[in-house]
């Protein structure tokens, strides 16, 4: 008797997301909120290709330094990243937890560390090109939204 197997996304952890916030800070700074206005979560919405899950977006701060803990749906399943801001350009960018079956070089140093210096050009797009990975697709693009995201909240959250 054969029984059928079922497809289901594995969850690989990396650091876990307080890890890496306690990795960042030398002191853990308290939880802020950013809370999106209308205007706000339509400009959101053009980035991410849909509306944001959250109305307040949570985020970690000291000095010049944010810390942006975002998820978004690569081909079926979310993925968590974190980005570090400073000077409105992106310091540190890392996957923290991956759900896809496939894509997981997004997770890499040498992928990740494209976005280091990235910053926002007009129309809230990233300042320069992202190379992809061969048949990680839209796990790339799920991380280029989450960059624009992360940039656009840090650049909100120094207007506020």
């Amino acid at each position: 008797m054969l029984l059928p197997c079922l497809a289901q996304a594995v969850e690989h952890v990396y650091p876990q997301p307080e890890e890496f916030i306690d990795e960042l800070f030398k002191v853990k700074p308290n939880v802020k909120l950013l809370l999106l206005t209308k205007d706000m979560q339509s400009e959101v919405s053009r980035i991410l290709g849909h509306a944001p899950r959250q109305l307040r977006q949570r985020y970690w701060s000291e000095g010049a330094r944010t810390l942006w803990i975002l998820e978004e749906i690569g081909k079926d399943d979310p993925i968590t990243a974190g980005f570090v801001v400073k000077d409105r350009r992106i310091e540190q960018a890392k996957v923290l937890i991956y759900r896809e079956h496939r894509g997981m070089e997004v997770r890499f140093p040498a992928f990740l560390k494209q976005f280091t210096g990235v910053s926002l050009s007009s129309g809230n797009n990233l300042d320069r090109q992202i190379d992809g990975i061969s048949g990680a697709t839209l796990s790339v693009h799920a991380m280029e939204r989450m960059a624009r995201a992360a940039l656009y909240f840090d650049k909100l959250s120094r207007t506020k």
